[in-house]
């Protein structure tokens, strides 16, 4: 069996990537792999695993995908993107590997024929801001990004390709996954990964959303978690329902800060100062609740409590 994840470099590529070198298969009922196909634009990572092989390059060149397709594939976890700041800066990186890399990808899967499964990672971006009072299985999509709404196209186009029998599609949409590393990110919402950083570290930090702002939040490694459960549903729950939303935890900029000074100490609490921006804050400080009852009934899951998705966090910084 032939694994790809694209985006392998990435934040939740790269934990995804230990995970499935450390356990040796995508899932506890699965048969061990023989290949594992990483494609990103990053540097090459150094692999002593001979089951590895790293392409470099974009998923948006035809080129890097013929290499990546010049053998069979039976799984993918599609992960690569350009996210939303970036996506809005320049359009046209963001259509072609947003959307048209995408596409290539499902006419290579269409072609080799067998029904691969198709792990994608989408994006609440898909229901545009501001959401509704309530968020569930029957709220509208209304991207109000270009990054949404290239996402929200891909899915539809995973939804057809899955009832024609070309693919088998499995469509998970992210929020906030924490704490990626501070980077240049292109994510308008970095910052919810930085606060764990810097209070960590016994750094200042002024939050660009108040006190009161409410997002939803995950950690990378509850992430990969429902990443693999998603690849590990049986084809016909799969078949039932291509798309969920996955469940989150709700929490206020406040809490965490409280969360955090649990962990780090009650001093961290004087290290954070509050500069809001208006737009910032309606993007990303003003979630609703989220109705996710189908997605935990076939085993999707968020990380419990406040705690344990700051012990989560830190554990993947610290890996």
């Amino acid at each position: 069996m032939n694994i790809l994840v694209t985006g392998a470099n990435g934040f939740v590529g790269s934990n995804l990537v230990r995970r499935l070198l450390r356990d040796g298969k995508s899932g506890a009922d699965e048969a061990a792999f023989s290949a594992l196909t990483l494609v990103d634009i990053g540097p090459v990572p150094t692999f002593s695993d001979p089951r590895v092989r790293f392409i470099r390059g974009s998923i948006a060149d035809d080129d890097v995908l013929r290499q990546v397709f010049s053998g069979r594939v039976d799984t993918v976890f599609h992960l690569a993107s350009v996210p939303g700041g970036a996506a809005e800066k320049d359009f046209g990186l963001g259509l072609d590997v947003n959307l048209r890399a995408t596409l290539a990808m499902l006419e290579m899967l269409r072609e080799q024929a067998g029904s691969a499964r198709f792990v994608f990672a989408s994006t609440i971006a898909v229901y545009g801001s501001p959401m509704p009072a309530l968020v569930d299985d029957s709220t509208p999509f209304r991207p109000s990004l270009s990054y949404g709404a290239h996402k929200l196209v891909d899915e539809i186009l995973i939804q057809d390709y899955s009832r024609r029998g070309w693919i088998d599609g499995r469509i998970v949409r992210l929020p906030g996954i924490v704490a990626r590393p501070p980077a240049p990110s292109g994510l308008m919402s970095a910052f919810m990964s930085d606060i764990f950083w810097k209070l960590a570290a016994g750094q200042p930090f002024t939050c660009p959303v108040s006190e009161d702002a409410v997002a939803w939040w995950m950690s990378v490694r509850c992430c990969v978690d429902n990443l693999l459960h998603a690849a590990n549903l049986c084809a016909a729950v799969a078949a039932a329902r291509r798309d969920y939303t996955l469940p989150v935890l709700r929490v206020r900029i406040g809490e965490l800060v409280d969360g955090l000074a649990r962990r780090f100490g009650d001093d961290r609490r004087a290290l954070v100062s509050y500069a809001p921006d208006a737009a910032l804050e309606q993007a990303f400080g003003r979630f609703p609740p989220l109705d996710a009852t189908q997605s935990e009934r076939i085993g999707f899951r968020h990380d419990g409590h406040i705690d344990a998705l700051i012990s989560n966090a830190m554990a993947d910084l610290q890996a």
